[in-house]
């Protein structure tokens, strides 16, 4: 089965280890389902790293890139609930991706995940998309313990509608960066299948000069329509 939708916004964030009990118990028990019940919104899962920072990312598939910057949603970042703020206040790391889904190889839900991050030249995402649908994911997926993959493009002029918005203070997205997801059973083999097929060498023929960000998480919960 595919992803649900073609578009997705993911986050990268973490707190102290004093105030990880609460942040779960807030992603579990409110969070997740609170997204997952906006218009466009379709499933969510959240995950902690086996190997690399931050510590914990979370997935919200929606039908299309633009339902991140819907009135709806840009109300509730606005208003949000007194203990959305209460555990907002104390992240300690906080990087939030809108993605316009360009590449979905994904099949059915494995147990863990390895994300990969860099910033191409934009002028060559077709090459880089093509590569990435025809030779490159195609591969790691064949990999043992690889089920499935995804790619995706940030959309600065998405991200930064919370801004624009003046509802959320964030960073500002400049970058039309990408983020691909290989997804399997165990966070060894998605992420030995990431630093294989995702090295800077590979990279440079797109025009990436700083070596991508990989890190594989094991998958905490989930939920869906």
């Amino acid at each position: 089965m595919p992803l649900h939708g073609k578009g997705m916004l993911i986050v990268f964030n973490e707190v102290k280890a004093r105030d990880e009990r609460d942040f779960n118990e807030w992603y579990n028990r409110e969070h997740i389902d609170e997204r997952v019940n906006l218009p466009g919104f379709r499933r969510a899962r959240r995950y902690v790293a086996v190997r690399g920072t931050p510590k914990y990312l979370a997935t919200y598939e929606c039908d299309t890139v633009g339902d991140l910057a819907r009135p709806g949603y840009l109300a509730l970042l606005a208003n949000q609930t007194p203990w959305t703020q209460a555990v907002m206040a104390r992240f300690t790391q906080f990087n939030r991706m809108t993605l316009r889904m360009q590449v979905d190889l994904t099949h059915g839900i494995g147990g863990a995940i390895a994300a990969v991050k860099f910033a191409p030249d934009p002028h060559k995402r077709r090459a880089l998309m093509a590569w990435l649908k025809e030779t490159a994911l195609p591969k790691a997926i064949a990999r043992p313990g690889v089920v499935g993959a995804a790619a995706g493009e940030n959309d600065p002029e998405v991200a930064n509608a919370p801004l624009q918005d003046k509802s959320m203070d964030h960073p500002k997205a400049d970058e039309a960066e990408w983020v691909v997801l290989l997804e399997g059973g165990e966070a060894g083999a998605v992420g030995a299948a990431a630093r294989v097929t995702f090295t800077l060498a590979n990279l440079k023929t797109f025009g990436v000069s700083v070596a991508p960000t990989i890190g594989t998480y094991r998958l905490l919960f989930g939920n869906q329509r």
